[in-house]
């Protein structure tokens, strides 16, 4: 077994030394003068290739290499040899193995915030969380833990990047859901619901999500609510102390770190504490000792840092999820706003009081400082792709009579969920919303809160009835029928059928002065103007709610 752990320490971390390809070819060097040792590297490479097949995809030249040693061995006739290289029975991926998913449920659940329970919060936070780290194919985790160790960065690093993305979102939208509510008790009950959350998270020992979550609930925008403290009950504010004690940075992380080594089982680390762990590692320790051996220790070192993270692939988590849920929160996520904005919004909220004494700050946990730098702003596609999943959710749930519409009142309670605010245009039934309209709502809203830009606008289709010959937009087909052929963009007066919808492209190029019945929220073109315009944006539609968080459906 030690041997084996030898083999696997070496093939998994000889690059932290020496580049794969020069091992490789230090390989190729070696095999011919070795006599009977030649099946001996045939194995090696075998195991290589069957247990990190992903590292040849990513590395052309690893692959040229070892085509050559490949080609070496077929023209010394060794049979043997011959079959130990050839992995074409191990299937695309090798040996690799495919981290378990947590199970989906198809019970119908709320999409409405309020109704929400935190256990149910909790549980979908850590299927994304789950599903985020182990989110790796065609490059191995181990190989994105090097990159940002000797690059103490995430750029360029897909997989990292992601994780932080996610870490500020949660921790974002902690704060946007309680700064959207207008009074204190219900910015309170927001918070307290937060607090339930964190509890659950701690007990499924989900603690990079609990790191998010508490870092919001600590942030100075929040903290500095007194109407908003005051209504907190005791017990509450006693579980926030335990989660910002649990999470200090105070000596090394030393109340986490034996936290986290006493759970067994699922468990998600604070993946940030662990990088800087490999970092300290690969800094204090020199790659070489007596100028040209390789120090087996450093690498030792740094195998079981990472091999602990990589064994968490290997567990099963503990509950499931539903797609619905998780197309809500993917969304949700999505919003990015600046510190300037949250906090102008919590003086919105709370005026500043230089008579009233202010709240003992609580210190919040250091929330993804390895990931400084990371702005979390999606492409137009990723955007459009989620809301698309959101409606399709919302449909499913809340359209009873099968007919693409919802009421404008179960409409109204989810779209309290986020926190933005638009008029939409008429709606064709009094009463209810279609789904065309819904996806418009969205699509606006994030055009602004997912910082899109101004110019980026969401098609306005309504179906439509043509008098005239009409042609799709998409697919050049003719639009048959006799009434409602197809469906007419109202802003770019593009046309397109029922089907081709999804398919055309989603921004909507046509520029116009703003209407009554536009985005209020989103400049005409020539409103635009120098300055913080995203702040003064975000500050309208955010003020502008009404009270019961309902939305002005003109």
């Amino acid at each position: 077994p030690r041997g084996s752990q030898l083999v696997h320490m070496t093939l998994m971390m000889h690059s932290w030394v020496v580049p794969s390809q020069m091992f490789a070819q230090k390989l190729l060097t070696l095999y011919p003068p070795l006599g009977l040792k030649r099946t001996q590297i045939c194995h090696l490479i075998r195991q290589w290739i069957s247990q990190f097949p992903a590292v040849f995809e990513a590395d052309p030249l690893l692959e040229q290499t070892m085509g050559d040693l490949w080609a070496l061995v077929r023209s010394g006739g060794e049979k043997t040899h011959s079959q130990l290289l050839d992995t074409s029975c191990l299937g695309p991926h090798g040996n690799i193995f495919q981290a378990p998913s947590p199970s989906v449920k198809k019970r119908k659940v709320s999409l409405i915030f309020d109704h929400m329970e935190p256990d149910e919060m909790a549980e979908h936070l850590s299927y994304l969380e789950f599903k985020n780290f182990c989110n790796q194919v065609i490059r191995p985790l181990f190989l994105d833990y090097r990159s940002y160790v000797v690059r103490g960065s995430v750029r360029d690093n897909p997989a990292l990047e992601r994780s932080v993305m996610m870490c500020n979102g949660v921790s974002q939208w902690v704060q946007l859901m309680i700064l959207s509510r207008h009074t204190a008790q219900q910015r309170a009950q927001v918070f307290t619901k937060f607090i339930h959350v964190a509890q659950k998270l701690r007990a499924l020992q989900n603690f990079n999500t609990l790191m998010a979550v508490t870092g919001g609930l600590c942030h100075s925008s929040i903290s500095r609510l007194k109407d908003t403290s005051n209504l907190l009950t005791p017990d509450i504010t006693k579980a926030l102390s335990e989660m910002t004690e649990l999470l200090s940075s105070r000596s090394n992380y030393i109340n986490y770190r034996r936290v986290y080594n006493e759970c067994s089982g699922f468990k998600v680390p604070i993946l940030g504490v662990h990088l800087k762990d490999l970092i300290s590692l690969n800094e204090a320790l020199p790659n070489y000792i007596d100028e040209d051996k390789i120090n087996l220790s450093k690498l030792q070192h740094l195998y079981s840092n990472i091999n602990d993270l990589v064994a968490i692939h290997t567990c099963t988590p503990p509950f499931e999820a539903n797609k619905d849920l998780l197309h809500l929160l993917t969304l949700s996520l999505d919003l990015y706003y600046t510190e300037d904005e949250i906090y102008e919004l919590s003086y919105t909220k709370e005026p500043k009081n230089t008579k009233i004494q202010p709240v003992a700050p609580v210190k919040p946990p250091v929330l993804a400082e390895w990931g400084s730098g990371v702005t979390p702003r999606l492409d137009p596609n990723t955007i459009s792709k989620h809301v698309k999943q959101m409606v399709d959710s919302i449909m499913k749930n809340y359209d009873q009579s099968q007919d693409g519409y919802i009421s404008l009142e179960d409409f109204e309670k989810i779209a309290a969920n986020f926190p933005f605010s638009f008029c939409t245009h008429e709606t064709d039934r009094e009463g209810q919303i279609s789904r065309e309209e819904i996806t418009s709502y969205f699509m606006r809203g994030m055009s602004v809160c997912a910082k899109l830009g101004y110019n980026f606008k969401a098609h306005n289709f309504h179906e439509t009835t043509y008098k005239r010959p009409t042609f799709c937009e998409t697919c050049r087909g003719f639009l048959w029928g006799v009434i409602k052929q197809g469906y007419h963009c109202k802003d770019c007066g593009i046309n397109c059928h029922r089907h081709c919808r999804d398919l055309v492209g989603i921004e909507c190029l046509k520029k116009h002065k703003n209407t009554t019945g536009s985005c209020p929220c989103t400049p005409a073109p020539d409103s635009r103007t120098k300055g913080n315009n995203w702040s003064k944006t975000f500050l309208y539609y955010m003020q502008n709610t009404t009270p019961k968080n309902s939305l002005p459906i003109k």
